[in-house]
């Protein structure tokens, strides 16, 4: 486009950029510390800035749809009446985009009644006589009938792909038609789902452009009909009426009552300070430079700190030179991309001498970020290809390992000073694991720990950790994908040593620099966000503790479950038979399909079984254990897959996940997965070990311990219910707690109105339910289906229950308004869970946030309490110099191994540690058991 024309003016269809910018980033969309989606508005602003820089408009405005009734509903009440909601993360958008365009000076228009499709064409319309050329900026193909000679479509281009603008030439091409008016025609013959224009019936996009060649018009069309033939004629001619009345629907009106005063759409500057308070709020810490530069004069610098530039070393690495200056480099302030047009320097040493300079450099340095390459990412059997560190931004150095065992642990006794400082902030992404390749090799990363994952886990707790993900989002930089040099996940790919070294040291460097930023960045954000004692007191301790569990690993008796998926297999096999004797046939069991079939349409056990999107009747487990009362096969076959999955899961499985360095079972604990807090456990997921069943918790006795040791298993009892009494300041229950009453025979007896002695397993049982499910949030419905009360029953249950605990009600409705007030809810120790929904106007999702802002800060508090009672116990258990190691932790319940000598003294020493971990009003109890497997231990 010719940048030096006169009088052009730019009308941004709103909703169409604003929902473009929202799916553009609906799998990895932009959230705020706070939890907030502003993928739509970042996708919107910066689609405007980009514009701004690039056309330099003389006229610009943006035009919204005002909501409501329009004149087309007058005409056709169902038009666009299949319009699915509109994603919470838009309606919270639309408020904040008026506030940036007000504090860019830029138009915001709308008339009532009509669509912003009638105004830009009215303004168009008006725009063109007075000598503009108007570019309308929108995907929407509905706006091609408006374009002229002097109107165009200007179509932003997708994932930074090339704008695309379309005149006459270009719309007659695309459509296949002789003048871009027949667009209408076109929509009027094919219809338009999104706007639920109805069309002719029949036509679809080939028949409606052959239609146009062959008549020009609908109207033509239809005085013609006699030339069509079969089904199609009687289709078009049936629906005639509704083709007139598409044609209407879809014209773009050019005579809304707006005027054209071109004065209100001359660009001018922004409010600057204003635009920045609103970008700081949302989080853009780009976009406002960006902004910037789309404004500022040319030749003006966006910034006077944009004078100097830094060294590039692209795409060759250089030696470090042992008689530079280490601080003579400024790190570049220009936004930039990607490692081609980004300013930085990253340097490669490859000799010890070299590196004991650096070395002496590092050491001086406060707080440095590393990074390690490996060979694999299975910790015990990693070779390490490389080490880079960071100190400073567009910084970094990367010392790329020997193959030689010996060589290389030259250059590590030369690093051993730096990774060993205790005064030292040691910064990594994911550090638990660069702690335990170290460690592997013989070196301990000591220092005040800061994990960047772990970091902006805190900060934005329901948001995605991964380094590349972070960079983009915060730094607007997009680092090196490691896939591009070594292959994609999979057998075939390789490591970094594949590559050169210049490669390395781009890919290596590049992650300690990135890293080396999202510590400048997240530190001040934990400490004004109130989570630094959380971080440094309570998560970065725990790396250790969980890295140190992790190397530990637990032994598996493989010999019992061997013998164990025999008989499984056996047991699977006489539950098959005894399904088809039922069914009266053989069918493929792990087909649903055909286990639908055999109880649906054959044995007919419910009239109005419900179906999947694709056809076949659903047999989840939920539908069959209400269908479980009326025919027997259905008890089969829900333990048939019990079974099954025992034996597929965990039987047959867990013995593959044994590592052959040490032959132990080595999970992996994440601080980063549970918003709540929760650890969670992977390759393999031992917190999933079943227990609701016999057979389930038999598995338990796999995990054994080894020669001359036993295994300790420490729960805390009920904690849940302590804090969920000790949070809400419930004094009945407080009461009941203190006097190391049975809370759940407590509450029957409060519920039914009974002495305590007098109440019967079935009342212990629904107040168990009640007890547990009020954490949850379970309302009537729930409560009747697990405990088999009516709903009515269930309903005068939980009534009871808030009568004898009226404590309990306040407390969550106090946590509902803390939630809507401030957007999150805290726990005992300030962890922040933010619930974005909150304020819903959809009440399934609303509900759902409601929920949360209850059970968040009690499930969190017991996170906390347990993590806690975790580094003590490992600080004990290293200062008594004991053999007792932590293995497992799942939930509220850890697992130990303990030499037989120190048993009593460990167990004592646990139970001290995880009751005593944080001061309540009500005890905190832990029931300890020992044995020789996990089985016998709990």
């Amino acid at each position: 486009m010719d940048a030096t024309q006169d009088k052009r003016l730019f009308l941004i269809d709103a909703y169409a950029m604003i929902f473009r910018g929202y799916y553009a980033l609906i799998r990895s969309p932009r959230l705020t510390s706070k939890g907030m989606n502003t993928s739509a508005i970042f996708g919107f602003t910066n689609s405007l800035i980009e514009l701004i820089k690039r056309e330099k408009p003389t006229h610009l405005a943006v035009v919204f749809d005002v909501g409501g009734k329009t004149l087309r509903h007058d005409d056709f009440e169902e038009y666009k009446a299949n319009r699915s909601e509109t994603p919470e993360a838009i309606k919270i958008a639309v408020p904040y985009i008026h506030q940036i365009l007000e504090a860019m000076h830029i138009p915001i228009l709308g008339v009532e009644g009509y669509e912003a499709d009638d105004v830009i064409g009215t303004l168009s319309y008006k725009a063109e006589k007075e000598g503009y050329n108007v570019y309308m900026v929108t995907p929407d193909k509905d706006f091609a009938q408006l374009v002229t000679d002097h109107v165009k479509i200007y179509k932003p281009g997708m994932k930074g792909g090339d704008i695309e603008i379309l005149g006459v030439e270009e719309v007659k091409a695309k459509y296949e038609i002789q003048d871009p008016k027949q667009i209408i025609d076109f929509l009027a013959m094919m219809g338009d789902s999104v706007d639920n224009i109805p069309g002719l019936e029949g036509v679809g996009e080939k028949t409606a452009k052959k239609f146009l060649q062959d008549y020009g018009s609908i109207e033509n069309l239809l005085a013609n009909t006699a030339d069509l033939k079969g089904k199609l004629k009687e289709k078009v001619e049936a629906s005639a009426e509704r083709g007139i009345l598409s044609k209407k629907l879809a014209t773009i009106m050019t005579d809304a009552p707006i005027d054209f005063h071109q004065e209100q759409y001359d660009l001018e500057a922004p409010d600057f300070e204003k635009v920045k308070e609103i970008f700081e709020e949302l989080e853009f810490r780009r976009l406002y430079e960006n902004m910037y530069r789309a404004f500022a004069p040319k030749g003006e610098p966006v910034q006077a700190a944009a004078e100097e530039t830094v060294k590039k070393v692209s795409p060759q690495a250089e030696q470090l030179n042992l008689f530079s200056s280490f601080d003579e480099l400024d790190a570049a302030t220009s936004s930039k991309k990607d490692i081609k047009t980004n300013d930085h320097l990253y340097q490669y040493v490859d000799s010890p001498k070299a590196l004991s300079v650096l070395v002496r450099n590092l050491l001086e340095k406060p707080a440095l970020a590393f990074d390690t390459e490996t060979t694999s990412l299975n910790e015990l059997e990693a070779q390490l290809i490389g080490v880079s560190f960071s100190y400073k931004k567009g910084l970094a150095y990367y010392i790329p390992m020997p193959e030689d065992k010996q060589e290389a642990q030259v250059l590590l006794d030369i690093m051993r000073p730096v990774f060993e400082k205790e005064d030292q902030i040691k910064i990594a992404h994911n550090l638990k694991f660069d702690y335990k390749v170290l460690h592997q090799q013989g070196v301990e990363v000591k220092g005040k720990l800061f994990d960047t994952m772990i970091a902006h886990y805190l900060l934005s707790p329901d948001g995605r950790h991964g380094m590349d993900y972070l960079s983009e989002m915060y730094l607007d930089y997009i680092p090196v994908s490691i896939e591009t040099l070594i292959g994609k996940k999979g057998k075939k790919q390789g490591t970094l040593r594949d590559v050169s070294v210049a490669e390395q040291t781009a890919y290596a460097a590049e992650d300690a620099d990135v890293t080396f930023q999202l510590y400048e960045l997240f530190a001040p954000q934990l400490k004004s966000e109130n989570l630094e004692k959380l971080f440094t007191e309570v998560e970065m301790p725990l790396v250790n503790v969980l890295a140190r569990m992790e190397l530990a690993g637990v032994s598996l008796d493989k010999g019992w479950l061997a013998q164990e998926s025999v008989d499984l297999e056996s047991d699977l096999k006489k539950l098959e038979q005894e399904i088809f004797e039922l069914s009266g046939e053989e069918f493929n069991m792990n087909s649903p399909r055909q286990l639908g079939d055999i109880l649906f349409e054959k044995m007919q056990l419910d009239p109005k079984a419900k179906k999947t999107k694709t056809g076949q009747y659903a047999t989840s487990e939920d539908i069959l254990q209400k269908l479980a009362s009326k025919h027997e096969i259905i008890k089969h076959i829900l333990e048939y897959r019990q079974l099954q999955k025992l034996k597929s899961t965990y039987v047959d499985a867990l013995p593959t996940q044994i590592d052959a360095f040490d032959n132990r079972v080595h999970t992996n604990f994440s601080q980063t997965t549970a918003a709540t807090g929760r650890l969670a456990s992977v390759n393999p997921n031992l917190q999933n070990i079943p227990i609701r069943t016999l057979r389930g918790q038999q598995i338990r006795g796999a995990f054994v311990a080894g020669q001359g040791k036993k295994l300790i298993s420490a729960d805390y009892s009920q904690i849940e219910l302590r804090l969920i009494a000790e949070i809400s300041g419930e004094n009945n229950m407080l009461e009941a707690f203190n006097q190391g009453a049975d809370i759940h025979a407590s509450t029957a007896a409060k519920l039914f109105k009974i002495p305590i002695e007098e109440v019967s397993k079935i009342q212990r049982s629904q107040a168990k339910t009640v007890n547990f499910g009020i954490i949850y949030g379970q309302g009537a419905f729930a409560l009747a289906e697990q405990t088999g009360l009516s709903r009515s029953e269930a309903k005068a249950m939980i009534d009871a229950y808030y009568e004898t605990y009226p404590r309990l009600r306040e407390y969550m409705d106090e946590q509902v308004k803390k939630a809507r007030d401030l957007g999150y809810v805290e726990t005992i120790l300030g962890r922040k869970r933010h619930l974005t929904d909150i304020n819903s106007n959809n009440f399934v999702v609303r509900g759902h946030a409601e929920r949360n802002a209850v059970n968040a800060p009690i499930q969190g508090s017991a996170a906390d309490i347990i993590k806690l009672a975790m580094i003590r116990i490992d600080q004990q258990l290293d200062e008594k110099k004991m053999n007792t190691k932590m293995l497992l932790q799942v939930h509220d319940e850890l697992v130990f191994e303990s030499p037989i000598s120190e048993i009593e003294k460990a167990s004592k020493l646990i139970k001290t540690e995880m009751e005593s971990a944080y001061p309540t009003k009500v005890p905190l109890v832990v029931e300890v058991g020992v044995g020789d497997n996990w089985l016998e231990a709990h």
